[in-house]
């Protein structure tokens, strides 16, 4: 069974997993895979190659075309038009590796195993990662033992906390990052699958959502046409939700939390679990996007303290447990440095437990 990451193990993976080593991400399409490999590596400096295996229909698409070389009378490959010929070295992204028709796998092989393609050579210092994607609901190529055997295989699963933090600094609509805080199920289309049985159907996923938030900041008015137009990004499902979202009262935000907790305390007390849980991450992300105020760890820590002692204590565990998680790094460090109660707060909290 492979492994399941998020994104941040998926970053550190990356980091520490050497370029001789293959690396192979299984997940659903549109969580990401193929923006987070380019954007990790490109930050770097590094060129990334993108290669859909699964629209190539001959092994001349990878390895070239045959030429004759005058001189030795024998027949050569030209390289492809991908192939690095500077000396520099590349990362070779193989997306929809099990797409791909079986003539092309096997010319994989010798790529894999070998960093060669017909007798030439991947610079030094180049890597090959692929990604493949995981489902009965995928038309899908068997993958060869052997093949498998040479890639170090994980579970991409990132978290919706993820996507919200950086939804959040991306600029996406403040409807969408909303409504995915309170029904993270409707991220990756998990709650809006029916009983329709065409292949057709939309459910949501990641770029979707982007879209959305596209047509929300252009669309004039939320009229009958922008509806249809957000239904067939996401599905009607997920778009009929999301719409009646917009007449919902929303949660108070970290923000207000952070700068006057006694102002905010009575509205706090009528919050099941569920809320706290969203609250919880949202203060999380506040404190990691630096948005947090000069009186935010006096009223951080008073939070923490009402958690703890008003009948909340499954919501601060919950508390500790996102920390614990360190998705949110930078808010971590400010309450182990900045905010010192805090952070002994917390760790009293799980030593008692």
């Amino acid at each position: 069974m492979a492994i399941n990451i998020n994104t941040k193990e998926l970053k550190n993976l990356l980091e520490s997993t050497p370029p001789s080593h293959n690396i192979m991400l299984s997940g659903k399409h549109g969580i990401g895979k193929s923006k987070i490999i380019t954007d990790f590596f490109e930050a770097k400096g590094q060129k990334v190659v993108t290669l859909f295996l699964g629209q190539m229909s001959d092994p001349g698409d990878l390895i070239g075309l045959p030429n004759k070389d005058e001189t030795t009378g024998k027949t050569v490959f030209m390289p492809p038009y991908w192939f690095p010929t500077d000396g520099q070295p590349v990362v070779l992204f193989l997306d929809e590796l099990n797409r791909a028709r079986p003539e092309i796998l096997q010319t994989i092989m010798d790529l894999a195993l070998n960093r060669k393609l017909a007798g030439r050579s991947l610079p030094p210092g180049s890597r090959i990662v692929s990604a493949v994607n995981d489902g009965e609901e995928y038309q899908l190529t068997d993958l060869d033992p052997a093949l498998v055997s040479r890639f170090n295989i994980y579970n991409f699963r990132p978290t919706a906390g993820e996507w919200i933090l950086w939804a959040q600094q991306a600029g996406i609509d403040q409807h969408v990052i909303d409504f995915i805080e309170n029904n993270s199920r409707m991220l990756d289309g998990d709650g809006a699958v029916t009983d329709s049985s065409s292949s057709l159907e939309k459910t949501p996923d990641r770029r979707g959502w982007e879209r959305v938030s596209d047509i929300l900041k252009t669309a004039p008015a939320i009229g009958p046409t922008t509806r249809k137009v957000v239904a067939g990004i996401i599905g009607a499902k997920a778009a009929s939700e999301f719409f009646e979202s917009f007449s919902q009262s929303r949660l108070i935000s970290a923000e207000s939390i952070l700068k006057d907790f006694d102002r905010q305390k009575m509205t706090l007390e009528k919050y099941q679990p569920h809320d706290l849980a969203i609250v919880n991450e949202s203060i999380f992300r506040c404190i990691e996007n630096d948005k947090q105020g000069a009186s935010a760890a006096d009223n951080l820590l008073k939070y923490m303290n009402w958690l703890s002692v008003s009948g909340k204590r499954e919501s601060m565990a919950h508390f500790c447990s996102v920390f614990e998680g360190a998705t949110y790094s930078k808010a971590n460090l400010f309450m182990m440095s900045r905010a010192p109660k805090c952070f002994k707060t917390i760790t009293d909290f799980i030593k008692n437990l």
